[in-house]
């Protein structure tokens, strides 16, 4: 199965948007080599963006990837990282939004192995009728 991750993202942008609020990403700026941030503004391996309409171009919620054009000290700057970098997204106004567990790529790796499905639960013994009591 493909991960919830990326649906869930959009759709809760499109809530915090919808809503006039403003969309920030926590990111894992540390994720792999091809997470493209702001180094300047990364702390303890994490930044916090802005992903607004009006703060970002060209967005792109991806299955895969999140991509956007912003500036950053008036510098136009890409940024480029994949959806399971993703550790939260949340309005900054009130905080409302979801917080994701952080997977690895290794993780993610097997997060895709299926699990056996749990066994179906016992039933009780056939043959002995139902038995009801009048309480008074």
């Amino acid at each position: 199965m493909t991960p919830m991750q990326p649906y869930l993202l959009r759709a809760l942008f499109d809530w915090i948007v919808d809503n006039g609020l403003t969309p920030y990403l926590l990111v894992n700026a540390d994720y792999n080599d091809e997470t493209e941030v702001p180094r300047q503004y990364v702390e303890d391996d994490k930044i916090v963006l802005n992903i607004s309409p009006t703060a970002v171009q060209g967005l792109t919620l991806d299955d895969d990837w999140v991509s956007f054009r912003a500036r950053f000290s008036g510098q136009q700057t890409s940024v480029y990282f994949p959806t399971l970098a993703v550790l939260a997204i949340y309005a900054k106004e009130n905080g409302k939004g979801m917080f994701f567990q952080a997977e690895g790529v290794e993780d993610a790796k097997n997060s895709e192995e299926v699990a056996p499905p749990p066994p179906p639960p016992k039933r009780p013994p056939r043959g002995q009728k139902p038995v009801l009591r009048r309480v008074k």
